[in-house]
């Protein structure tokens, strides 16, 4: 089932969420609908706190090669953990929460994340490049946190005055 991706400036993003303390069907199931939602709204990666859900589960999942979103290269990680960084890349990030924009976002290169499957089994995965910043994108969500907070205070402004001047008709 597709949910409804909450946008930025909705309150519920900011949540800090919860771990996950039951591994079940319950689960299943959002992992599932997560996965719908993030493929119809074209995105690489969600968090749950992105359908107003605010548990510790996100799911990435990078095109390949042929620019194909293949489901055997989903990435579902319920209550990750950053458990070492280094080096640093510039990418540009945009959001399924702040739709529209897209800016470069400083992220370390190299990242190992620990983190549980849908099973409850522990994992542990070490990435560079897209899918660090993927990751970290993703686990910013889960502390309440946008992409947007990293930018500068004069590009954070900008945006600010930008986006009330694209969605003040909208509401």
């Amino acid at each position: 089932m597709i949910r409804e991706v909450i946008t930025y400036p909705n309150k519920l993003l900011r949540t800090k969420s919860e771990d996950v303390v039951e591994f079940n069907e319950e689960l299943h199931t959002l992992l599932d609908d997560m996965y719908e939602t993030m493929l119809d709204h074209n995105g690489v990666g969600l968090a749950a706190i992105q359908v107003a859900i605010p548990l510790n589960i996100l799911i990435i999942n990078l095109p390949n090669e042929e620019d194909v979103q293949d489901k055997e290269d989903l990435i579902e990680a319920i209550n990750p953990v950053i458990t070492h960084k280094d080096g640093e890349q510039v990418f540009t990030e945009g959001c399924l929460s702040v739709p529209g924009f897209s800016e470069d976002i400083t992220r370390a290169n190299h990242i190992v994340v620990e983190y549980f499957n849908r099973f409850g089994e522990k994992q542990t995965m070490e990435c560079e490049g897209f899918l660090s910043v993927a990751w970290q994108h993703e686990m910013e969500h889960l502390t309440g946190h946008l992409f947007i907070e990293n930018l500068s205070i004069i590009k954070r402004k900008k945006f600010e005055k930008e986006w009330k001047k694209n969605h003040k008709n909208k509401n």
